[in-house]
């Protein structure tokens, strides 16, 4: 384990991808929703407990962009997400649209206006539906990146952990009392994951302390208990149950791995490169989901299990070809774009204050 990279995380991600992957084709897909005629019965009993994917992808943020924003830099933390986010979901938006055209069917249907609200991933904050459902997690990672930034805004990246205490404490008020607006605001349901991360990443760069692990013990607590509380509401839009012994021992597994991370106690698993996994999960997470069903609906009622595994190894492949002709190949030219936007952007900024000034030299 480098301090530039940590090899575990990347086989972390692709785990969570997985899972999630899972829960979609072999559970959801034929539990509500009226999305896919295709299932997989023989790991929907394990699979409906996939969604817990995305609640790891959470933890992981919470680490990998404090150690983002660690350096203070406003600008680098906002061009560093940028390049990160935009070009693989341009091209994953983009392919999801040419498929839905050609094989969408009854069920799955895009519009261009959609479509153009779609590519500058604000399509929630300015109600527009999202082209494929997956994507309700990109709106609650762009929340903690906007705390963040505020932080780096305000010159208060170090009081992190404060933050980090505020925002749970907050979360756990809104949900014994809830207002809504709030709610999403602040994106109190996956609080509890994000805050874990950053306690993670605080023991990983500096040690623990009674501090830090109280921190990573409230975050279980209150993962925990919201998740008790919502279990009802899956249930019964599923028409399925779940054990909510497994549900604690899935997400305290979460919390031993980054625990783990964190304390550099990952022995093999970390010293092995999974870089090569690591590159396909963004991608197989963005494409997956709608074009899974898509294909599904297309084939059945063919070999179930032909279609399953066959369209997991395609959407692999496609996720494997997003990231080397998109993401690896203009990386860097993503990267120096990002960068001039913002300079100018500084410029501009700068020229409209002075004009402001010049103009009305008393306002304060």
């Amino acid at each position: 384990m480098s301090q530039g990279r940590l090899n575990e995380i990347d086989l972390m991600r692709f785990v969570a991808a997985l899972a999630v992957v899972f829960f979609h084709y072999a559970f959801r897909g034929v539990a509500a929703d009226d999305m896919s005629l295709m299932g997989y019965p023989a790991l929907a009993p394990v699979a409906r407990y996939g969604f817990l994917g995305v609640q790891l992808f959470f933890m992981i943020s919470g680490f990998v962009i404090l150690m983002t924003a660690a350096r203070g830099s406003l600008r680098a933390f906002v061009v560093s997400r940028v390049v990160r986010l935009y070009p693989a979901f341009w091209a994953c938006c983009t392919l999801t649209v040419l498929v839905t055209l050609a094989i969408g069917g009854t069920r799955f249907s895009v519009t261009l206006p959609q479509y153009l609200a779609n590519m500058t991933m604000m399509s929630e904050f300015i109600g527009v539906e999202s082209i494929d459902g997956v994507y309700w997690s990109l709106f609650v990672e762009i929340r903690f990146y906007a705390m963040v930034a505020l932080l780096l805004v305000l010159g208060r990246i170090h009081q992190a952990p404060a933050f980090m205490v505020a925002w749970l404490l907050a979360s756990l008020a809104l949900t014994l009392f809830p207002v809504e607006a709030l709610r999403r605001l602040l994106a109190t349901d996956s609080a509890a994951y994000f805050v874990a991360g950053a306690a993670c990443y605080l023991m990983w760069s500096n040690g623990p302390s009674r501090g830090r692990v109280a921190m990573l013990l409230a975050s279980w607590t209150l993962a925990v208990f919201q998740t008790a509380r919502w279990v009802p509401q899956f249930e019964a839009h599923y028409g399925t149950t779940l054990d909510m012994r497994v549900l604690v021992a899935i997400i305290s597994a979460f919390f031993v791995a980054m625990l783990l991370v964190s304390l550099r106690l990952t022995g093999a698993f970390g010293a092995r490169r999974w870089v090569a996994l690591g590159a396909l999960t963004y991608p197989l997470y963005l494409l997956h989901q709608n074009i899974g069903f898509m294909l599904f609906n297309l084939a059945w009622p063919a070999n179930t299990h032909v279609v399953f595994w066959g369209t997991l190894a395609l959407v692999l492949v496609a996720s494997h070809a997003v990231h080397v002709l998109v993401e690896r190949r203009h990386a860097a030219r993503f990267k120096a774009w990002a960068e001039a936007a913002w300079d100018g952007g500084v410029r501009l900024a700068g020229r409209v204050r002075a004009y402001a000034l010049a103009k009305y030299p008393t306002a304060p």
